[in-house]
């Protein structure tokens, strides 16, 4: 037996009004949660820890090997480093920081930067890779060191980053960014992308040299890690370990040209000593008005185990390598 069912009329309007409310946000307001997002049962939440979970592995997996503070890292004053500005050591096969001040602390790397500029190019180049320098070569910026390149001279990368490296050539790295990267700056973005991949995300580059520049700086801690991934690469260790090199190369017209590089590094040079027990493999100074004086090295202790230290923004050359020579004697 069928009924009429009557709507009347106020019931319909007030229907009706709901469904415009439910359709059009009603006032925007976020609708309300019909279960909690830590609710086992929730969609949202399975997928959410899911994705922590994985993230959690990929995180562990990364920071596996990476050198971190622990209880036992030495606080700022348990070595003299007054005269510097950011200083770390870390014992790179335990993992752990042995020293660390102001480690996060943002800074121009002057030619520290040669570090980065190395590693994106021994991973994206062959060594027997010819090179031809452009006019972008000749920096007149007052101080910069050069290895003396024209416009159409060539050079293996071998030969570019011994001048890159010991030197500290100027000229040389823009020859490698532009044979690299296309450009200095195409090259630069390479720098930011790699070093992002090593976790470095408190630095950024502008150049492939160092040379004051705005929005061109590092942390030491980021120095540790780029240096890190640097000397596992046997090209690179061998050639922050050269004290002399000599070589040919050539000008646009085929002839002949003569180099000759130094190492800059004074503990290569024999002119400082490192504490009883630790040996200097090698490393990379820098040095700018703005960046001051500043040092990477890769030591050793008696064991052979490899060590990674940094100091960024020294007062002075003298100062730095005191404050580096306390540094290794904690090394042990």
């Amino acid at each position: 037996m069928e009924r009429n069912v009557q709507i009347r009329p106020v019931a319909l309007l007030c229907v009706s009004v709901l469904c415009i409310a439910l359709l059009s946000g009603c006032g925007r307001k976020k609708p309300e949660m019909m279960y909690k997002l830590d609710q086992d049962v929730s969609s949202f939440a399975i997928d959410m820890k899911g994705e922590q979970e994985m993230t959690s592995t990929r995180a562990r997996e990364f920071a596996a090997d990476l050198c971190v503070r622990d209880e036992t890292t030495l606080s700022a004053n348990s070595v003299d480093t007054t005269e510097s500005l950011s200083v770390v050591l870390c014992d790179v096969n335990r993992g752990r920081v042995i020293y660390a001040k102001d480690e996060t602390l943002q800074l121009p790397p002057a030619s520290l930067t040669k570090v980065m500029t190395a590693l994106v190019a021994l991973e994206n180049c062959s060594l027997d890779e010819v090179l031809t320098a452009s006019e972008n070569v000749k920096i007149t910026e007052s101080g910069a060191t050069l290895c003396g390149l024209d416009a159409g001279d060539t050079m293996t990368m071998d030969q570019a980053l011994h001048a890159l490296l010991m030197q500290s050539a100027n000229d040389a790295a823009v020859m490698i960014a532009e044979h690299v990267g296309g450009s200095v700056e195409g090259f630069a973005e390479m720098m930011n992308q790699r070093a992002k991949s090593l976790g470095a995300t408190g630095c950024n580059f502008v150049n492939p040299h160092g040379l004051t520049a705005d929005g061109h700086y590092v942390t030491a801690y980021d120095m540790y890690l780029i240096f890190a991934e640097a000397i596992k690469n046997e090209s690179f260790t061998q050639i922050i370990h050269t004290d002399k090199y000599e070589t040919v190369y050539h000008n646009a017209a085929g002839e002949s040209k003569t180099y000759e590089a130094h190492t800059t590094n004074l503990y290569l040079k024999g002119d400082q000593t490192p504490p009883e027990g630790v040996t200097v493999i090698g490393g990379k100074t820098g040095t700018t008005t703005a960046a001051r004086n500043c040092l990477v090295l890769m030591t050793k202790d008696s064991a052979g185990n490899p060590y990674v230290s940094v100091i960024l923004g020294c007062s002075e050359r003298q100062i730095l390598y005191q404050e580096m020579t306390a540094l290794l004697g904690k090394i042990g």
